[in-house]
């Protein structure tokens, strides 16, 4: 520490420390500093925020029921508040990951409730004997029931965010479906040529998927929504009044907004986390949809099949003029595979709580709510600099349709199959294409074979009935 400055000091069960005179954290932030340089970064903001909305529930509560003098309950409100609106959120410092099942980060909130409501009275920070982080601001209170609360309703937040987002995306797919419904192009299977297709009809198949994950998206909110808040160190209660126990969900719902639920059974709630499980696989499902999609929208644009034209996002290449690479397909598949690792690393925490209570919901938050963010992130940018700007190259897959053999499976219901496999040889062997073919072969008019390959006839739901003798 800088010897020049000036420091308060604090104690804990270990012993005295010195704390930066004007730090809004105190000797359990510190210690868990020293102890956790781990990932060097602070917790989710999206956690510390609704950390602000749990214990503003908590002090609420406390004070309605008589538990907190008014002047204390009021400076605690004032500053729980200003954590919820982003106002303190520097001063979470803890590193995400830490020991103690969310200990640190639950005591760094604590401490800076506790000297900012000191500074809201007028007083200097670490004068516990007038408001203590224990005492005061965690009174009726365990990490283990304010952490796991916490990340539900920061959980809660974001996937709100994400279902915006991917709303936003499947519109987008949807304009493309209308915009290019009557360019026709070869349809690929195990990436071989393999029917008549439209660009309109892949496009829409994108946006069907996003549809689909959308509604999983909406469902999370009612997996989440059914909190521990109340039951304390292990669901039972122990240390908190009944009256406040079925008060302070009320009242965390009221502040969030959210459709909140006491667990029916507290002990259960704390001491499993696989809500958070199944949660996670319905974004890694996401991610996977998200993957897939961008994925072919690289291949749709490459110089191998070039049907579609991706908006040139930054030069690509240090040596190679002129080259322009699918940049934003590329960083979201990236973003969908951290999504898919994250899902993993959660999965392996929340299967290793013990008894009464899961230690590692420090890992369980950092992978569900960055992983979360990252799918935003993804969403958007895949939107905005990707999907919207792409635009068709018609006369790309009109020349694919007529030199690809893959045409001739569009007549196999007028000519038959055989008739279908010996005109696709006979195309690939003498360099023709299949409209030379069966023209040559007055196998059907011009009109005919245009027919066959319209829009509208690719777009129709299965095949006229043809009945052969």
């Amino acid at each position: 520490m800088n010897k020049t400055a000036k420091y308060r000091i604090e104690k804990d069960l270990i012993g005295t420390r010195e704390i930066p005179e004007d730090a809004l954290w105190g000797i359990h932030t510190l210690r868990a500093m020293e102890n956790f340089p781990l990932t060097n970064r602070p917790p989710h903001r999206a956690l510390i925020h609704a950390f602000g909305a749990v214990k503003l529930a908590c002090v609420r509560t406390n004070r309605e029921l008589g538990y907190l003098p008014e002047r204390i309950a009021g400076a605690i409100a004032e500053a729980a508040q200003e954590l919820l609106d982003d106002k303190l959120t520097d001063w979470i410092v803890v590193d995400a990951l830490q020991g103690g099942a969310g200990t640190s980060t639950n005591m760094n909130v604590n401490e800076v409730i506790a000297n900012r409501a000191l500074q809201i009275l007028g007083e200097n920070p670490g004068w516990y004997n007038i408001i203590h982080p224990l005492e005061h601001v965690n009174l009726h209170q365990s990490t283990n029931d304010t952490y796991p609360t916490a990340l539900r309703i920061a959980s809660i937040n974001l996937f709100r965010v994400l279902e915006q987002e991917i709303i936003a995306l499947t519109e987008t797919f949807q304009r493309k479906e209308t915009e290019f419904a009557d360019i026709v192009k070869i349809g690929r299977t195990e990436l071989q040529d393999a029917v008549l297709t439209t660009l309109g009809r892949e496009m829409g198949a994108y946006a069907e998927a996003f549809a689909r994950d959308r509604w999983r998206i909406y469902k999370c909110e009612e997996r989440l929504r059914v909190v521990n808040l109340g039951g304390t160190a292990i669901g039972t209660g122990i240390t908190a009044p009944r009256d406040y126990i079925f008060k302070v969900v009320e009242n965390l719902k009221s502040i969030t907004g959210i459709g909140l639920a006491r667990a029916e059974n507290l002990v259960e709630a704390t001491q499993n986390v696989d809500v958070f499980v199944e949660v996670s696989g319905i974004l890694k499902a996401c991610a996977t949809s998200l993957f897939k999609c961008a994925n072919d929208l690289r291949w749709l644009g490459s110089s191998a099949l070039q049907e579609i034209n991706l908006p040139p996002r930054q030069a690509g290449s240090s040596i190679m003029p002129d080259k322009v690479n699918p940049v934003i397909p590329e960083a979201v598949m990236q973003t969908a595979i951290q999504v898919m690792a994250n899902d993993q690393a959660l999965t392996m925490a929340c299967a290793s709580g013990n008894l009464e209570l899961n230690a590692f919901l420090p890992l369980i938050a950092d992978n569900l709510l960055n992983s979360l963010e990252l799918a935003i992130n993804a969403f958007r940018i895949f939107r905005q600099n990707c999907v919207e700007g792409i635009t068709a190259n018609a006369e790309r897959c009109r020349q694919g349709v007529e030199s690809s053999t893959a045409l001739v499976t569009a007549l196999v219901d007028v000519i038959g199959y055989e008739k279908a496999e010996a005109i696709a040889h006979q195309a690939r062997t003498e360099r023709k294409t299949i409209r030379q073919v069966v023209l040559e072969q007055k196998l059907m008019s011009a009109a005919d074979f245009e027919e066959s390959i319209s829009p509208a006839r690719v777009n129709r739901l299965g095949s006229k009935s043809v009945k052969r003798s």
